[in-house]
């Protein structure tokens, strides 16, 4: 398949479903090392501690230094987290909501 194949987004968009209706990191983790190859996994690892390493206002320089990224790389992420609507900076709403959430829940 290509990018433009409309399969891609509709296998996506039920990949995504299936990951948001699971509680289990476990099983999502295992499921990710299942559906991905190590290289493939590597870099999704990678682009994940480039956007937390932006969030976290590191010097792109120094996340190009320590992740071994192409500037143009986190230049593209650096875009996508400054979106009004960015989907980087909804994800980590959530997270942060949820942690309070979890913690409100364990008093």
């Amino acid at each position: 398949m290509t990018a433009d194949d409309p399969r891609v987004k509709e296998n996506l968009a039920e990949l995504a479903k299936a990951l948001a209706l699971t509680s289990d990191n476990t099983l999502v983790d295992d499921f990710l090392r299942c559906l991905l190859t190590p290289a493939e996994i590597a870099d999704i690892a990678g682009r994940w501690a480039l956007v937390k390493a932006l969030r976290n206002k590191i010097p792109q320089r120094e996340i190009a230094k320590d992740l071994g990224i192409s500037l143009c790389k986190i230049t593209r992420g650096s875009r996508e987290l400054k979106k009004s609507d960015s989907a980087f900076a909804r994800i980590f709403a959530e997270l942060i909501d949820n942690t309070a959430n979890s913690g409100e829940n364990a008093k």
